[in-house]
């Protein structure tokens, strides 16, 4: 079999088992997830005596500058990474997706590769003139399709970590879209949110951006408006739970989000569980 035919987890395998033995090496997960220069793996701490040599394996077979791993939960609202370099140093990295260039550091900010075609779905969906409020704006994962979906498009992203706030003023610029977006730091509680304003608003925060809904429906037109509810539920019904406790929060019957909400499964979340996004159409009720 050719070298270049052999998976590159395959490869690494194959020079622990030398290192190490057959039974470490089978420890090694085979995902990875690679942000343009630097790798992220999740390796178990048993393989700890073996970071740096897995870290430099993994270097030459795929051609990235740094290897780090997670070493511990994603922290906060401000969703930080907890991860170890394990290989090279540099974390700045860049990600082009869909021709969006998102520029950002691997160590300390969270970029989720599973949501591409969630963001190039949303980004379809958008038309000339809207006006958009981005509530977790973060490095720009919804603002910079949405500000690229048309030139007469206007984003108002809110963003409350400092490091992704700069990034997102960054991201704006590198995109060719700095005129459209309106960058503000702060907290979408305490900022003030202009009201009744918005054609569409954007909830992209986990585990739940449910919570805040009733500060997007104040700042949603009252001519109508579509909001985008991030938010994470059972395998197993958790579609229609997600729906009742929507309509709890609207102060609504659940049946009057028929024809109103719709759900739609973004990736799996864990065992068991899903994230899931929710188009709701406004008003309700």
């Amino acid at each position: 079999m050719r070298a270049d035919s052999v998976p590159p987890a395959e490869r690494v395998r194959a020079h622990l088992i030398d290192r190490a033995g057959a039974d470490l090496a089978r420890a090694m997960p085979a995902g990875y997830q690679r942000m343009g220069r630097v790798l992220l793996l999740r390796l178990p701490e048993l393989l700890r005596p073996y970071f740096p040599e897995i870290g430099a394996a993994w270097q030459r077979e795929i051609g990235v500058t740094t290897v780090l791993t997670q070493v511990g939960p994603i922290e906060g609202e401000a969703r930080r990474p907890t991860v170890e370099v394990i290989a090279g140093g540099p974390t700045e990295t860049e990600v082009v997706e869909h021709g969006i260039r998102w520029r950002f550091d691997a160590a300390r900010i969270m970029f989720a590769a599973g949501n591409r075609t969630e963001r190039a779905r949303v980004a379809r969906r958008i038309a000339p003139n809207e006006r958009i409020l981005d509530m977790f704006a973060g490095i720009g994962y919804f603002t910079l399709p949405a500000a690229r979906a048309h030139p007469t498009v206007r984003v108002r992203a809110i963003e409350q970590n400092p490091e992704a706030y700069r990034y997102l003023v960054e991201n704006a610029r590198l995109n060719g879209v700095a005129d459209r977006v309106e960058a503000v730091l702060g907290d979408n509680r305490t900022v003030g949110v202009p009201a009744g304003r918005f054609d569409r608003i954007f909830l992209g925060y986990l585990p739940s951006a449910l919570p805040w809904v009733p500060i997007a429906l104040r700042a949603a037109r009252p001519e109508g408006a579509e909001l985008h509810l991030h938010t994470v539920a059972d395998v197993r019904g958790g579609a229609e739970a997600t729906l009742r406790t929507l309509a709890e929060i609207l102060g609504v019957p659940r049946a009057a989000l028929d024809g109103r909400a719709e759900v739609r499964r973004v990736k799996p979340y864990g065992p068991g569980r899903d994230h899931l996004v929710v188009d709701l159409r406004t008003p309700v009720g």
